[in-house]
């Protein structure tokens, strides 16, 4: 089969299209046909260094599949082949969905959003479950309460605003004047113009604060939570402030595979609450450019390969 690897750490040129031994599903495993591949900033991390990961002998990169069951390993009973499935298996080990097989435990997948495409559903599984799993899992987000979400234009941003508001939350979203629209449009009740306004004297009285940027702006959000508040950040653990008031709750969070998470996001997903943007398609060979494109940091949504 084909598939991008990494033959050494390094910049978007290292990865090379090969062709590579088609895997065998195992116990509880399924084979995935793979339609479309998400494409997500931790993606542009290991490729450069290897960092976080168990890498097999030939890297591969990638997480996000979505695409058709070819084959069902035993002890398989919720798929047959020919299911439509989407999901993100194995993170944090290797999976290797740029490519046109992908090896997953079963419960690692999920029947995929019946009004979605392949490649919508390929953008949502890291991006939709790390929000899910911050805002709902972690944060334990109610009706009613008041949240900042920084990038809420990016991958796991605008997925967040969207999954805030259907659970009946005040959102409120930093990014540039150029993706208000947007913003407004899946759902965010305020918008701020980080370039021009500092998000802490325009916002008071947050309940949940979900920062995918880390550092300063961590540190920063703890000032307008009110309390009994919760700042998840993303970018990793060193982003968690030092110095965090008794009132209020700072944690890291790295998203993990989640069948029943994938399934309420396909619940949202199938009645309109849950739209993916997916503002680049680029094929399964060009995944380089992909990653050119996603490390310029300017994406709205996601990029997404099309491998079938």
């Amino acid at each position: 089969m084909r598939a991008v690897v990494v033959e050494q750490w390094g910049g978007p040129e290292v990865l090379v299209e090969r062709e590579v031994a088609r895997p065998e599903p195992g116990l509880n495993e399924v084979l995935v046909r793979v339609h479309a591949a998400g494409v997500n900033p931790v993606d542009f991390k290991t490729r450069a260094s290897g960092a976080l990961i168990e890498w097999s002998e030939v890297p591969a990169v990638g997480w996000d599949v979505s695409g058709t069951v070819e084959a069902v390993g035993p002890g398989v009973g919720m798929f047959r082949p020919g299911d439509e499935v989407y999901g993100m298996p194995l993170f944090p080990r290797q999976a290797g969905a740029y490519a046109e097989y992908v090896v997953a435990p079963a419960r690692h997948l999920a029947p995929k959003p019946a009004n979605l495409t392949h490649v919508q559903a390929a953008a949502l599984p890291l991006a939709a479950l790390t929000a899910w799993q911050a805002l709902v899992d972690t944060a334990g987000l109610r009706a009613g309460e008041r949240v900042l979400v920084h990038a809420a234009a990016g991958g796991v941003g605008h997925l967040a605003v969207q999954i805030a508001k259907a659970r009946g939350a005040y959102v409120i979203g930093t990014a540039s004047a150029g993706k208000h629209d947007l913003l407004r449009q899946l759902g965010a009740d305020e918008v701020i113009d980080y370039r021009t306004v500092r998000f802490e004297d325009a916002v008071r009285d947050v309940d949940v604060v979900l920062d995918g940027l880390g550092g300063q702006n961590a540190e920063r959000s703890l000032t307008v939570l009110r309390p009994g508040g919760r700042l998840i950040t993303l970018p990793g653990p060193d982003d968690v402030p030092a110095d965090v008031p008794g009132h209020v709750r700072a944690v890291w969070m790295l998203v993990e595979p989640d069948h029943l998470g994938l399934r309420e996001i396909a619940a949202l997903a199938e009645r309109g609450a849950l739209t993916p943007v997916v503002e680049t398609v680029v094929p399964l060979a060009d995944a380089a450019k992909a990653h050119e494109i996603g490390e310029q940091g300017r994406t709205t949504g996601k990029i997404v390969l099309s491998v079938a």
